[in-house]
């Protein structure tokens, strides 16, 4: 079982930045694929980005790709996403998932970080 605890989130204005952090408690953290979605309010889920277990195969939404970066660190059982030039349209609730590598369903599921950006 895998627990995930995204923060970082909070209200900025467009343009801004935000780096949110998402906390794993698992010992095999490196086993696991991890991706960053987004919900926004009225809308269905959709994907942001993923990082493979080792940190390669990097794969971004089309309309995230040059604005926003997913890292991971897997000393600390976390993965990243650093968010630059935000734009209102990007107000959402983020959340980060975790599959075993092999499998290709997200499994594991944060609670969300509340992201709101202003014009």
């Amino acid at each position: 079982q895998m627990r995930l605890v995204e923060s970082g989130g909070g209200l900025v204005q467009a343009g801004g930045s935000l780096r949110l952090s998402c906390a794993a408690s698992v010992v095999t953290f490196s086993s696991y694929a991890m991706g960053w979605f987004r919900q926004a309010p009225g809308k269905e889920r959709e994907f942001v980005a993923r990082i493979g277990p080792s940190g390669g195969d990097i794969d971004y939404a089309d309309s995230v790709k040059g604005r926003f970066t997913i890292s991971r660190d897997n000393a600390k059982n976390t993965v990243y996403l650093q968010m630059n030039s935000l734009k209102p349209e990007d107000t959402a609730d983020y959340y980060c998932a975790a599959r075993l590598f092999w499998v290709t369903e997200y499994k594991y599921w944060g609670q969300g970080t509340q992201v709101t950006v202003s014009s």
